[in-house]
């Protein structure tokens, strides 16, 4: 296979220094019909080459910004007292605030985030070099769900501290309706991604996984670039964490709440919401959210959490102390509430140990920035 290796951005590679199955044809011809005219140049095409792109630098951005959460405990967390010194609440209050995996938008610089507007530029770029609608099935997704994350991450990095990504605006338009994403020559939103391209030409439903939102309430972003080899592992893995975590089930008396991701996606993948979905979430519901679909009789998307998905909870606090790692010093000082959640986070995995949960791996220690990687994948057919 030819890889077409993107430039690196001088910036994204100090902080590394520092720190065949298609997952489901296109509807037939109907699927076409139902893009709109300026989306139809977005889809796949018969007979794919063997071309593919090389994201290898998102993934050590990743790995040195994105700090796992663990998988969900199925318990909501109380809600913190007030940082000391002050009746004012920083940080993270959220339920499900130990759910999700978080990006450190708190420790980027300038150069970093611009860095970032750079490569997202780049992945534009390369739609003029190479014919992505000509790509394998597996390799285009990944170029639309990097593309769209790397953009999210670039919005919200430059408008960070914010505390709901929804809250911002790229030249007067909400971020995830705005068209600042070009492809040759299409202006798109990340609305637009999921929602012109992807799911349309996709039968999967379980690519609405790979898209990151920025918010707690959302599926996670992962610590790797999504690429043909690991697109199906990845999605895969989202899904089973949404799916069985407090943001994506619950139960209400006799009802099934849901998120409201999954309203969003009926008209693709659920048109007959109650059934739909609760075949969905079976085929990758954990014997607790099993019990939950068994023991109730209807559905609603009611379940959301807007606030982003970072360490510091959108906002910068005055006050800081030094965090530890069983009785010794980690890293410099950071904001109490930045470690009040490391801490929280650090209990939720002990108690994973002590549970003997399978499954994940999880990692107890906590090392900033960065953690261990993880498992290669297989695919999906």
């Amino acid at each position: 296979m030819t890889r077409h290796p993107r430039p690196a951005p001088r910036s994204l590679t100090a902080l590394a220094a520092l720190a065949a199955a298609a997952l489901g044809a296109p509807l037939a011809a109907q699927a076409s019909l139902a893009v709109e005219p300026e989306y139809r140049t977005f889809v796949p095409q018969e007979n794919p080459n063997e071309d593919g792109i090389d994201y290898s630098i998102w993934t050590e951005a990743m790995k040195n910004l994105v700090v796992s959460m663990g998988p969900s405990l199925r318990q909501g967390a109380g809600r913190p007292d007030p940082s000391f010194g002050s009746r004012r609440q920083y940080g993270h209050v959220s339920r499900y605030r130990l759910e999700g995996n978080r990006l450190m938008f708190s420790f980027l610089d300038d150069a970093v985030i611009d860095s970032f507007t750079e490569y997202r530029r780049d992945l534009e770029a390369t739609a003029d070099k190479i014919d992505i609608q000509k790509l394998s099935r597996n390799e285009q997704l990944a170029y639309w769900i990097n593309l769209h994350n790397v953009a999210v991450v670039e919005q919200i990095a430059r408008s960070w501290p914010v505390r709901q990504p929804r809250e911002i605006k790229v030249d007067g338009v909400p971020l995830d309706e705005a068209g600042f994403i070009t492809v040759e020559g299409v202006a798109l939103s990340p609305r637009d991604i999921r929602e012109k391209i992807v799911y349309p030409n996709w039968r999967d439903p379980k690519v609405i996984y790979g898209f990151w939102r920025g918010e707690i309430g959302g599926p996670s972003i992962q610590r790797e670039a999504f690429n043909a080899e690991n697109v199906a592992r990845l999605l895969e893995k989202g899904a089973s964490e949404f799916v069985n975590s407090l943001r994506g089930t619950e139960k209400a008396g006799d009802t099934l709440e849901v998120s409201e991701l999954y309203r969003e996606a009926a008209p693709f993948y659920f048109p007959d919401f109650e059934k739909d979905v609760r075949a969905h979430l079976r085929q990758y519901a954990k014997p607790e959210v099993i019990a939950i679909l068994d023991g109730t009789t209807q559905s609603r998307a009611t379940i959301r959490e807007w606030d982003i998905a970072d360490l510091a909870g959108g906002v910068r606090e005055p006050t800081y102390q030094n965090i530890t790692s069983n009785g010794v010093a980690v890293t410099t000082r950071i904001p109490q509430s930045m470690a009040r959640l490391l801490a929280q986070r650090e209990q939720k995995f002990q108690k994973i140990i002590r549970e003997g949960r399978t499954g994940t791996v999880t990692f107890s220690n906590l090392k900033l920035p960065g953690e261990e990687g993880e498992e290669t994948d297989g695919e999906v057919k």
